[in-house]
Protein backbone atom coordinates (compact mmCIF):
# COMPACT_ATOMS: atom_id res chain seq x y z
CA UNK A 1 0.00 0.00 0.00
CA UNK A 2 2.64 2.27 0.76
CA UNK A 3 4.11 1.72 -2.93
CA UNK A 4 0.48 2.66 -4.16
CA UNK A 5 -0.40 5.59 -2.34
CA UNK A 6 2.91 6.69 -3.42
CA UNK A 7 2.82 6.30 -7.50
CA UNK A 8 -0.68 7.91 -6.95
CA UNK A 9 0.19 11.26 -4.78
CA UNK A 10 2.85 11.07 -7.86
CA UNK A 11 -0.12 12.01 -10.40
CA UNK A 12 -0.03 15.59 -9.91
CA UNK A 13 4.77 15.65 -10.39
CA UNK A 14 3.56 13.22 -13.58
CA UNK A 15 1.05 15.17 -15.05
CA UNK A 16 3.18 18.77 -14.41
CA UNK A 17 6.68 17.29 -15.07
CA UNK A 18 6.82 15.09 -17.52
CA UNK A 19 6.30 17.38 -20.58
CA UNK A 20 8.01 20.20 -19.41
CA UNK A 21 11.04 19.08 -21.52
CA UNK A 22 8.85 19.52 -24.34
CA UNK A 23 6.53 22.53 -24.20
CA UNK A 24 9.06 24.59 -26.65
CA UNK A 25 8.55 22.28 -28.52
CA UNK A 26 4.58 22.37 -28.32
CA UNK A 27 4.63 25.95 -28.50
CA UNK A 28 6.87 25.46 -31.64
CA UNK A 29 4.28 22.66 -33.63
CA UNK A 30 0.70 24.68 -32.22
CA UNK A 31 2.05 28.17 -33.07
CA UNK A 32 1.40 29.47 -29.97
CA UNK A 33 3.56 31.67 -27.27
CA UNK A 34 5.10 30.45 -24.38
CA UNK A 35 2.00 32.18 -21.70
CA UNK A 36 -0.56 30.07 -24.09
CA UNK A 37 1.31 26.85 -23.97
CA UNK A 38 1.80 27.61 -20.01
CA UNK A 39 -1.88 27.73 -19.66
CA UNK A 40 -1.57 24.19 -20.25
CA UNK A 41 -0.10 24.34 -17.43
CA UNK A 42 -2.45 26.48 -15.63
CA UNK A 43 -5.28 24.32 -16.56
CA UNK A 44 -4.23 21.08 -15.44
CA UNK A 45 -3.85 23.16 -11.66
CA UNK A 46 -7.49 23.97 -12.05
CA UNK A 47 -8.32 20.58 -13.01
CA UNK A 48 -6.39 19.28 -9.83
CA UNK A 49 -8.50 22.12 -7.29
CA UNK A 50 -11.72 21.29 -8.76
CA UNK A 51 -11.14 17.59 -9.23
CA UNK A 52 -10.64 17.24 -5.44
CA UNK A 53 -13.42 19.23 -4.47
CA UNK A 54 -15.55 16.71 -5.82
CA UNK A 55 -12.95 13.69 -4.87
CA UNK A 56 -12.40 14.17 -1.46
CA UNK A 57 -16.45 14.82 -0.49
CA UNK A 58 -17.11 11.63 -2.65
CA UNK A 59 -14.90 9.57 -0.75
CA UNK A 60 -15.84 10.70 2.45
CA UNK A 61 -19.07 9.62 1.53
CA UNK A 62 -18.66 6.44 -0.60
CA UNK A 63 -15.54 4.81 0.79
CA UNK A 64 -11.77 5.71 -0.51
CA UNK A 65 -11.97 2.35 -3.39
CA UNK A 66 -14.64 3.06 -5.98
CA UNK A 67 -13.81 6.87 -6.44
CA UNK A 68 -10.14 6.39 -6.70
CA UNK A 69 -10.86 3.73 -9.30
CA UNK A 70 -12.86 5.65 -11.50
CA UNK A 71 -10.57 9.11 -11.51
CA UNK A 72 -7.33 6.49 -12.48
CA UNK A 73 -9.19 5.27 -15.45
CA UNK A 74 -10.68 8.51 -16.37
CA UNK A 75 -6.90 9.94 -16.13
CA UNK A 76 -5.41 7.45 -18.38
CA UNK A 77 -8.49 8.36 -21.23
CA UNK A 78 -8.06 11.83 -20.56
CA UNK A 79 -4.10 11.21 -21.24
CA UNK A 80 -4.40 9.57 -24.61
CA UNK A 81 -6.56 11.92 -26.11
CA UNK A 82 -4.05 14.75 -25.02
CA UNK A 83 -1.61 13.19 -27.24
CA UNK A 84 -4.20 13.99 -29.97
CA UNK A 85 -4.89 17.12 -29.24
CA UNK A 86 -4.75 19.38 -32.42
CA UNK A 87 -4.19 22.75 -31.70
CA UNK A 88 -3.41 24.75 -27.93
CA UNK A 89 -6.94 25.50 -27.21
CA UNK A 90 -7.26 21.96 -27.54
CA UNK A 91 -4.80 20.57 -25.49
CA UNK A 92 -5.69 23.56 -22.76
CA UNK A 93 -9.29 22.02 -22.60
CA UNK A 94 -7.40 18.06 -22.37
CA UNK A 95 -5.04 19.28 -19.46
CA UNK A 96 -7.94 20.57 -17.67
CA UNK A 97 -9.87 16.77 -18.00
CA UNK A 98 -5.99 15.28 -16.94
CA UNK A 99 -6.30 17.39 -13.79
CA UNK A 100 -9.99 16.70 -12.82
CA UNK A 101 -9.51 12.70 -13.59
CA UNK A 102 -5.57 12.97 -12.04
CA UNK A 103 -6.94 14.96 -8.80
CA UNK A 104 -9.09 11.43 -7.51
CA UNK A 105 -5.22 9.69 -6.92
CA UNK A 106 -3.96 12.55 -4.95
CA UNK A 107 -7.00 13.77 -2.84
CA UNK A 108 -7.91 10.35 -1.82
CA UNK A 109 -4.46 8.93 -1.22
CA UNK A 110 -4.00 12.07 1.45
CA UNK A 111 -7.19 10.80 3.07
CA UNK A 112 -6.02 7.25 3.38
CA UNK A 113 -3.17 8.68 5.28
CA UNK A 114 -5.21 10.36 7.64
CA UNK A 115 -7.67 7.43 8.27
CA UNK A 116 -4.66 5.65 9.63
CA UNK A 117 -2.53 7.86 11.07
CA UNK A 118 -2.92 11.74 12.89
CA UNK A 119 -0.41 14.27 14.24
CA UNK A 120 3.60 13.57 14.09
CA UNK A 121 2.77 10.06 12.67
CA UNK A 122 1.16 11.60 9.49
CA UNK A 123 3.52 13.72 9.03
CA UNK A 124 6.23 11.10 9.36
CA UNK A 125 4.10 8.83 7.24
CA UNK A 126 4.08 11.99 4.63
CA UNK A 127 7.55 12.62 4.57
CA UNK A 128 8.16 8.27 3.86
CA UNK A 129 5.68 9.03 0.74
CA UNK A 130 7.63 11.56 -1.04
CA UNK A 131 11.01 9.43 -1.02
CA UNK A 132 8.49 7.69 -3.37
CA UNK A 133 6.32 10.55 -4.46
CA UNK A 134 9.87 12.44 -4.84
CA UNK A 135 11.37 9.96 -7.89
CA UNK A 136 8.46 11.34 -9.93
CA UNK A 137 10.16 14.86 -10.74
CA UNK A 138 13.39 13.47 -10.65
CA UNK A 139 12.63 10.68 -13.62
CA UNK A 140 9.07 12.46 -14.94
CA UNK A 141 11.34 15.09 -16.76
CA UNK A 142 14.16 13.08 -17.64
CA UNK A 143 12.05 10.49 -19.11
CA UNK A 144 10.39 13.28 -20.94
CA UNK A 145 13.76 14.04 -22.74
CA UNK A 146 14.74 11.08 -23.31
CA UNK A 147 10.76 10.31 -24.75
CA UNK A 148 11.95 13.43 -27.21
CA UNK A 149 14.79 11.81 -28.57
CA UNK A 150 12.81 9.21 -30.16
CA UNK A 151 9.61 10.92 -30.82
CA UNK A 152 7.77 13.93 -30.58
CA UNK A 153 5.56 15.35 -27.26
CA UNK A 154 2.65 13.30 -28.37
CA UNK A 155 4.42 10.43 -26.88
CA UNK A 156 4.94 11.78 -23.44
CA UNK A 157 1.37 11.63 -22.96
CA UNK A 158 0.65 7.85 -24.39
CA UNK A 159 3.37 7.28 -21.56
CA UNK A 160 1.94 8.71 -18.87
CA UNK A 161 -1.19 6.90 -20.29
CA UNK A 162 0.52 3.81 -19.59
CA UNK A 163 1.77 4.73 -16.19
CA UNK A 164 -1.73 5.45 -14.95
CA UNK A 165 -2.99 1.92 -16.06
CA UNK A 166 -0.41 0.10 -14.19
CA UNK A 167 -1.76 2.13 -11.19
CA UNK A 168 -5.35 1.16 -12.00
CA UNK A 169 -4.17 -2.15 -11.90
CA UNK A 170 -2.19 -2.05 -8.71
CA UNK A 171 -4.86 -0.24 -6.80
CA UNK A 172 -7.85 -2.60 -8.18
CA UNK A 173 -5.22 -5.59 -7.07
CA UNK A 174 -3.45 -4.12 -3.92
CA UNK A 175 -5.85 -0.99 -1.86
CA UNK A 176 -7.98 -1.76 0.73
CA UNK A 177 -10.66 0.44 1.95
CA UNK A 178 -10.09 2.73 5.28
CA UNK A 179 -13.10 4.33 5.54
CA UNK A 180 -15.50 2.05 7.69
CA UNK A 181 -19.50 2.58 6.24
CA UNK A 182 -19.79 3.32 9.93
CA UNK A 183 -17.59 6.55 9.68
CA UNK A 184 -18.62 8.19 6.18
CA UNK A 185 -20.69 10.92 5.81
CA UNK A 186 -23.98 11.94 4.79
CA UNK A 187 -22.76 12.57 1.01
CA UNK A 188 -25.16 15.50 0.32
CA UNK A 189 -24.09 18.72 -1.20
CA UNK A 190 -25.83 20.67 1.07
CA UNK A 191 -23.76 18.20 3.73
CA UNK A 192 -20.47 19.11 1.80
CA UNK A 193 -21.06 22.82 1.52
CA UNK A 194 -21.20 22.63 5.76
CA UNK A 195 -18.36 21.07 6.09
CA UNK A 196 -16.26 23.31 3.69
CA UNK A 197 -17.71 26.37 5.49
CA UNK A 198 -16.71 24.85 8.96
CA UNK A 199 -12.82 24.04 7.16
CA UNK A 200 -12.82 27.79 5.83
CA UNK A 201 -13.57 29.23 9.30
CA UNK A 202 -11.27 27.31 11.30
CA UNK A 203 -8.01 30.04 11.15
CA UNK A 204 -5.64 27.37 11.82
CA UNK A 205 -6.36 25.22 9.26
CA UNK A 206 -6.83 28.00 6.49
CA UNK A 207 -3.34 28.84 7.68
CA UNK A 208 -1.38 26.06 7.90
CA UNK A 209 -2.99 25.21 4.53
CA UNK A 210 -2.61 28.87 3.02
CA UNK A 211 1.38 29.18 4.20
CA UNK A 212 2.09 25.59 2.32
CA UNK A 213 -0.05 26.83 -0.42
CA UNK A 214 2.44 29.43 -0.88
CA UNK A 215 5.59 27.74 -0.58
CA UNK A 216 4.15 25.13 -3.20
CA UNK A 217 3.17 27.92 -5.83
CA UNK A 218 6.89 29.36 -5.19
CA UNK A 219 8.24 26.19 -6.36
CA UNK A 220 5.34 25.46 -9.27
CA UNK A 221 6.40 29.20 -10.35
CA UNK A 222 9.73 27.74 -10.92
CA UNK A 223 7.94 24.57 -12.50
CA UNK A 224 6.43 26.79 -15.18
CA UNK A 225 9.56 28.71 -15.48
CA UNK A 226 12.23 26.69 -15.59
CA UNK A 227 11.77 25.39 -19.15
CA UNK A 228 12.08 28.49 -20.79
CA UNK A 229 14.50 30.45 -18.44
CA UNK A 230 17.09 27.79 -18.50
CA UNK A 231 16.37 26.73 -22.01
CA UNK A 232 15.32 29.46 -24.02
CA UNK A 233 17.75 32.41 -21.75
CA UNK A 234 20.82 29.84 -20.97
CA UNK A 235 20.29 27.67 -23.87
CA UNK A 236 20.49 24.61 -22.22
CA UNK A 237 19.70 21.46 -23.77
CA UNK A 238 16.56 19.47 -23.29
CA UNK A 239 18.37 16.73 -21.76
CA UNK A 240 20.49 19.12 -19.81
CA UNK A 241 16.83 20.73 -18.07
CA UNK A 242 16.08 17.44 -17.58
CA UNK A 243 19.05 16.67 -15.32
CA UNK A 244 19.35 19.79 -13.56
CA UNK A 245 15.50 19.58 -12.85
CA UNK A 246 16.18 16.45 -11.29
CA UNK A 247 19.52 17.53 -8.82
CA UNK A 248 16.84 19.76 -7.74
CA UNK A 249 13.92 17.56 -7.03
CA UNK A 250 16.56 15.16 -5.75
CA UNK A 251 17.29 17.63 -2.95
CA UNK A 252 13.69 17.79 -2.23
CA UNK A 253 13.37 14.03 -1.47
CA UNK A 254 16.72 14.19 0.81
CA UNK A 255 15.23 16.56 2.92
CA UNK A 256 11.49 15.02 3.27
CA UNK A 257 13.55 12.17 4.92
CA UNK A 258 15.54 14.59 7.04
CA UNK A 259 12.21 16.19 8.16
CA UNK A 260 10.66 12.15 8.38
CA UNK A 261 13.26 11.69 11.27
CA UNK A 262 13.08 14.51 12.93
CA UNK A 263 9.43 14.98 13.24
CA UNK A 264 9.47 12.66 15.92
CA UNK A 265 11.58 14.83 18.31
CA UNK A 266 11.10 17.77 16.43
CA UNK A 267 7.42 19.62 16.43
CA UNK A 268 5.98 19.60 12.96
CA UNK A 269 5.33 23.87 13.38
CA UNK A 270 9.39 24.52 13.91
CA UNK A 271 10.08 22.17 10.78
CA UNK A 272 7.78 23.85 8.81
CA UNK A 273 9.13 27.35 9.62
CA UNK A 274 12.50 26.06 9.14
CA UNK A 275 11.49 24.80 5.68
CA UNK A 276 9.58 28.34 4.48
CA UNK A 277 12.72 30.46 5.91
CA UNK A 278 14.81 28.60 3.95
CA UNK A 279 12.77 28.27 1.03
CA UNK A 280 12.54 32.15 1.46
CA UNK A 281 15.94 32.73 1.08
CA UNK A 282 16.63 30.66 -1.82
CA UNK A 283 13.68 32.90 -3.55
CA UNK A 284 14.96 36.32 -2.57
CA UNK A 285 18.96 35.24 -3.53
CA UNK A 286 17.56 34.04 -7.15
CA UNK A 287 15.69 37.61 -6.93
CA UNK A 288 18.74 39.25 -6.20
CA UNK A 289 21.11 37.04 -8.88
CA UNK A 290 18.57 37.68 -11.72
CA UNK A 291 18.32 41.54 -10.61
CA UNK A 292 21.71 42.02 -10.92
CA UNK A 293 22.42 40.28 -14.30
CA UNK A 294 25.16 38.76 -16.19
CA UNK A 295 26.03 36.43 -13.80
CA UNK A 296 25.35 32.86 -15.99
CA UNK A 297 24.10 29.56 -15.35
CA UNK A 298 25.96 29.03 -12.27
CA UNK A 299 24.42 31.52 -9.97
CA UNK A 300 21.00 30.70 -10.44
CA UNK A 301 20.87 26.85 -10.41
CA UNK A 302 22.26 26.98 -6.62
CA UNK A 303 19.01 29.57 -5.38
CA UNK A 304 16.68 27.34 -7.21
CA UNK A 305 18.29 24.04 -5.63
CA UNK A 306 17.93 25.49 -2.12
CA UNK A 307 14.20 26.48 -3.02
CA UNK A 308 12.83 23.14 -4.30
CA UNK A 309 14.73 21.44 -1.15
CA UNK A 310 13.00 23.21 1.01
CA UNK A 311 9.67 21.96 -0.20
CA UNK A 312 10.64 18.60 1.46
CA UNK A 313 10.35 20.68 4.74
CA UNK A 314 7.18 22.59 3.87
CA UNK A 315 4.49 20.15 2.06
CA UNK A 316 4.28 17.01 4.80
CA UNK A 317 4.32 19.48 7.88
CA UNK A 318 1.66 21.64 6.39
CA UNK A 319 -0.61 18.75 5.13
CA UNK A 320 -0.38 17.11 8.49
CA UNK A 321 -0.40 20.09 10.57
CA UNK A 322 -4.19 20.89 8.65
CA UNK A 323 -5.45 17.52 8.50
CA UNK A 324 -4.96 17.17 12.28
CA UNK A 325 -7.48 19.44 12.92
CA UNK A 326 -10.84 17.74 11.19
CA UNK A 327 -10.13 14.27 11.37
CA UNK A 328 -13.81 13.55 10.44
CA UNK A 329 -13.53 14.65 7.21
CA UNK A 330 -10.37 13.75 5.95
CA UNK A 331 -11.39 13.92 2.24
CA UNK A 332 -13.00 17.13 2.49
CA UNK A 333 -10.23 18.69 4.20
CA UNK A 334 -8.09 16.87 1.75
CA UNK A 335 -10.05 18.56 -1.00
CA UNK A 336 -9.99 22.11 0.41
CA UNK A 337 -5.69 21.71 0.96
CA UNK A 338 -5.67 20.91 -2.49
CA UNK A 339 -7.96 23.60 -4.00
CA UNK A 340 -5.35 26.01 -1.70
CA UNK A 341 -2.32 24.95 -2.94
CA UNK A 342 -3.35 24.14 -6.93
CA UNK A 343 -5.14 27.62 -6.50
CA UNK A 344 -1.94 29.02 -6.22
CA UNK A 345 0.08 27.80 -8.29
CA UNK A 346 -2.72 28.15 -10.86
CA UNK A 347 -2.36 32.03 -10.37
CA UNK A 348 1.36 32.25 -10.35
CA UNK A 349 2.06 30.09 -14.04
CA UNK A 350 0.71 32.71 -16.29
CA UNK A 351 2.82 35.10 -14.30
CA UNK A 352 5.83 33.43 -14.77
CA UNK A 353 5.83 34.02 -18.52
CA UNK A 354 5.05 37.58 -19.01
CA UNK A 355 8.93 38.22 -20.64
CA UNK A 356 8.77 35.51 -22.86
CA UNK A 357 12.68 34.32 -22.71
CA UNK A 358 13.61 37.63 -23.20
CA UNK A 359 14.05 37.73 -18.78
CA UNK A 360 13.99 35.40 -15.93
CA UNK A 361 13.00 38.70 -13.83
CA UNK A 362 9.02 37.58 -13.76
CA UNK A 363 9.97 34.02 -12.36
CA UNK A 364 12.36 35.36 -9.50
CA UNK A 365 9.50 37.91 -8.43
CA UNK A 366 6.40 35.46 -8.22
CA UNK A 367 9.06 32.88 -6.56
CA UNK A 368 10.74 35.60 -4.18
CA UNK A 369 6.78 37.13 -3.15
CA UNK A 370 5.22 33.31 -2.19
CA UNK A 371 8.26 32.81 -0.12
CA UNK A 372 8.19 35.82 1.85
CA UNK A 373 4.24 35.29 1.96
CA UNK A 374 4.09 31.98 3.44
CA UNK A 375 6.23 33.07 6.02
CA UNK A 376 3.93 36.02 7.01
CA UNK A 377 1.13 33.55 6.67
CA UNK A 378 2.50 31.01 9.18
CA UNK A 379 3.71 34.00 11.88
CA UNK A 380 0.05 35.29 11.72
CA UNK A 381 -1.30 31.16 12.10
CA UNK A 382 1.39 30.43 14.99
CA UNK A 383 0.32 33.37 16.88
CA UNK A 384 -3.50 32.34 16.93
CA UNK A 385 -2.00 28.59 17.72
CA UNK A 386 -0.69 29.66 20.84
CA UNK A 387 -3.69 31.02 21.71
CA UNK A 388 -5.25 27.82 21.60
CA UNK A 389 -4.85 24.61 23.38
CA UNK A 390 -3.44 21.33 21.66
CA UNK A 391 -6.14 18.88 19.97
CA UNK A 392 -5.97 16.04 21.77
CA UNK A 393 -5.97 13.54 18.48
CA UNK A 394 -3.13 15.63 17.36
CA UNK A 395 -0.60 12.88 18.42
CA UNK A 396 -2.81 9.56 18.55
CA UNK A 397 -2.99 7.41 15.98
CA UNK A 398 -6.61 7.21 14.50
CA UNK A 399 -6.96 3.10 14.03
CA UNK A 400 -4.81 0.10 14.44
CA UNK A 401 -2.99 1.01 11.13
CA UNK A 402 -0.83 3.67 12.91
CA UNK A 403 1.04 1.00 15.53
Amino acid sequence: MFVLLGGLTAFGPLSIDMYLPGLPAIARDLSASESVIQLTLTACLIGLALGQVVAGPVSDALGRRRPLLVGVAGYAIASLLCALAPSAPALVGLRLLQGLTGAAGIVIARAIVRDMYSGSAAARYFSRLILIMGLAPILAPVLGGQVLRFTSWHGIFVVLAGISLLLLVGAAAGLPETLPVARRREGSLADTGRTFRRLAKDSLFVGYALSGGLGFGAMFAYIAGSPFVLQGIYHVSPQTFSLIFGANALGFVITSQVNGSLVSRVPPERLLLGGLITGAIGGLSLLAVVAIGGLGLAAIVPPLFVLVSSIGFVVPNAIALALSRHPEAAGTGSALLGVIQSGVGAIGAPLVGLAGNSSALPMATVIAVSGTGAIVTFLVTSVRSRARSPRADEQMPVSGYGA
